[in-house]
């Protein structure tokens, strides 16, 4: 039966809390911006975490994301060693740091139903109602 919070998660979790606070404080870098760290997964053994982050920016294009993930994984030997302060395990994982997509992901989807929607909208009340409208999957 597993544990219902394991300890990867625990860890997981309070190496998320003190990143979010070391980038915001100690990353002085322009090319990063405004960070969210918005997940970790750490390895069973606690050698490696996964860092998964989103950047507030006003222009997301791909060459801020680039230099973002960047910039972030150049320093992580610096954020390692100031997360080793704050952690009690043995080990202190090895930061790899990715950019999370999933929000512009949302924002897509949300906008291709809303055209969808509108699209359907525009239709006469018969044919919005009958077979032909609909799309077929073949």
């Amino acid at each position: 039966m597993p544990k219902e919070f394991s300890r990867g998660r625990r860890v997981g979790d309070h190496i998320q809390r003190e990143l979010a606070t070391l980038i915001q404080r100690e990353v002085k870098d322009p090319r990063v911006g405004m960070v969210t760290i918005s997940e970790v997964k750490v390895s069973r053994d606690l050698a490696y975490a996964d860092v998964y982050f989103t950047l507030i920016a006003q222009d997301m294009s791909e060459t801020n994301v680039k230099e973002g993930e960047e910039v972030l994984n150049s320093a992580a030997g610096f954020l390692r060693s100031q997360l080793a302060k704050s952690l009690t395990t043995r080990v202190t994982p090895r930061l790899r740091f990715h950019f999370d997509s999933t929000i512009e992901n949302g924002a897509h989807m949300d906008r291709v139903i809303h055209a969808a929607r509108a699209r359907d909208a525009q239709l006469p009340p018969e044919l919005a109602d009958s077979d032909e409208a609909k799309p077929t999957d073949g």
